[in-house]
């Protein structure tokens, strides 16, 4: 399910360097949602009514599942208009009659989510209550997979063991994506998770045995991690972190391109304090159809990777992101610094250049202040304060400026050489086809991040050809002061 940022990880996951320059990085990749996969059934299956012979002829999991559903009165809806049903990318919901553009498919009332409250209210609720939400609902989850009479036991036997995401790759997979961002923030991910596994462990699990008497390991809590993590939702009224049975099971399609969220919470009556989760189609869809969803149409083909598994194939998916820093050797580090944060930025900047877009606007200011020194240093005094943004957005010195197109092609340069394949030895690849799902998106990532990175230094070895042709500061100045002719000769005044 689509989650906007929904577990923050720490800036430490998503750095590594590629430039043997002070102040320019490859940046962070995405922390940065074709829906995780669920069991492995290929075939598709229309499902017409609740009471069609159809839900015979799904797995008994998903069967109980829905028989679940149905008595303990999760829908609020007596004739819901879904259901679920075995369709490509594992379980869905099938349309049962023909729905109308954003008519509500399902709603699920509170007492049904999974969230920090469920966990409050449980047997291990007084022992989590310093956690984080995400670690407390994982260890929340992991025990009550390990109960048989788990009053949660068949929305459990449905969720997948595993997904296509890139944390539950092994070596070899990852080894496709050798010299991607994408890469460096998964290991930094699977690090982050490992911490918090063995720090919840030694507070918490070990000093409450009797809460926690099945052994819970960093393989259950990577599990717990990733189903948190493709499948709940965020964005909600006042909750942070929800799983929704049945709701999950919505998956992502990429053709549709709404902004709007499909998804709320709302009261469930005019005079009702319950709270209902309501989940509805952003397109017309035909009985027998399965219904979708947008994910988030900000999200990178990275951050889909990370999260889900899958990638897309429009070009404003492949994202690249830059890190830039301001050197604390600078000797001008206190004046970059407070113009930096007087903008809305700071002594590390991240910029995510996506492909066929142009540069962050504030890219090539901040740049510019980063590389500022010698005879342009006195742009940094505090007489300019107020201004020196301004003029930073407009090229200050040919040296600057030759400064940061060197600097970005040659970080630009090092980043292509990480990479084990060339752009013509992955697109013949996927021209191929029949590649392994993971392959394929292996292949999808690291063709997007070379062209993002080839535009990058397209933009500034056009830059550089254009050196001699630029207008600096200087010529500026002399202009308003009405000292340069029209041809940018200098003028020089006689008096009488």
């Amino acid at each position: 399910m689509a989650m906007a940022t929904v577990l923050s990880l720490p800036s430490s996951c998503f750095s590594s360097s590629v430039s043997s320059s002070s102040f320019l990085y490859s940046a962070k990749a995405q922390s940065f949602p074709r829906k995780r996969q669920t069991p492995h059934v290929t075939r598709s299956l229309i499902v017409n009514s609740i009471s069609s012979p159809g839900i015979e002829t799904l797995p008994p999991a998903l069967q109980s599942f829905w028989k679940w559903v149905c008595d303990k009165g999760v829908l609020s809806n007596k004739a819901p208009p879904v259901m679920p049903g075995i369709v490509p990318e594992g379980l869905g919901l099938v349309a049962q009659k023909d729905i109308a553009r954003n008519e509500v498919v399902l709603e699920v009332p509170k007492k049904f989510w999974i969230n920090s409250d469920t966990v409050a209210a449980s047997e291990i609720g007084k022992v989590c209550g310093g956690l984080k939400p995400w670690i407390s609902i994982a260890l929340f989850l992991i025990r009550e997979k390990s109960k048989e009479d788990s009053p949660w036991r068949s929305y459990l036997d449905i969720l997948p063991q595993t997904t296509d995401s890139t944390i539950y790759w092994s070596e070899e997979e990852l080894s496709e994506i050798q010299g991607t961002q994408l890469l460096s923030t998964t290991l930094g991910v699977k690090e982050y998770v490992q911490s918090e596994f063995l720090k919840v462990e030694q507070e918490v699990i070990l000093p409450h045995m009797d809460l926690f008497p099945t052994p819970i390991t960093l393989e259950d809590f990577s599990w717990a991690f990733g189903i948190l993590r493709s499948r709940a939702f965020s964005r909600l009224r006042g909750q942070n972190l929800v799983l929704i049975p049945l709701a999950d099971l919505i998956n992502h399609s990429p053709s549709i391109t709404t902004e709007e969220y499909a998804w709320e919470t709302k009261q469930a009556g005019l005079f009702s304090r319950d709270l209902l989760f309501s989940l509805r189609t952003p397109v017309f869809v035909k009985a027998g159809e399965q219904v979708l969803i947008q994910y988030d149409l900000g999200k990178s083909n990275a951050e889909l990777a990370l999260d889900y598994g899958f990638i897309e194939s429009r070009p404003e998916r492949n994202a690249y992101t830059l890190t830039l820093q301001i050197s604390e050797s600078d000797p001008f580090l206190g004046d970059k610094l407070d113009i930096a944060e007087s903008n809305g930025l700071g002594e590390t900047a991240y910029f995510d250049i996506i492909l066929g877009c142009s540069l962050p606007p504030a890219m090539l200011p901040y740049l510019r202040l980063v590389a500022l020194g010698g005879t342009d240093a006195f742009l940094l005094e505090s007489i300019f304060r107020n201004k020196v943004w301004g003029f930073l957005g407009l090229p200050v010195s040919r040296a600057n400026e030759e400064l940061i197109c060197r600097v970005v092609r040659d970080a630009c340069a090092s980043a292509l050489s990480g990479y084990h394949t060339t752009i013509e030895e992955d697109e013949k690849l996927r021209e191929g086809g029949k590649l392994d799902p993971r392959l394929e998106v292996a292949v999808g990532i690291r063709t997007g991040e070379k062209k993002v990175l080839e535009q990058i230094d397209g933009i500034f070895r056009e830059r550089e050809l254009e050196l001699d042709e630029l207008e600096y500061y200087q010529e500026r100045r002399l202009k308003d002061l009405g000292l340069v002719g029209e041809q940018g000769d200098i003028i020089f005044w006689e008096s009488n």
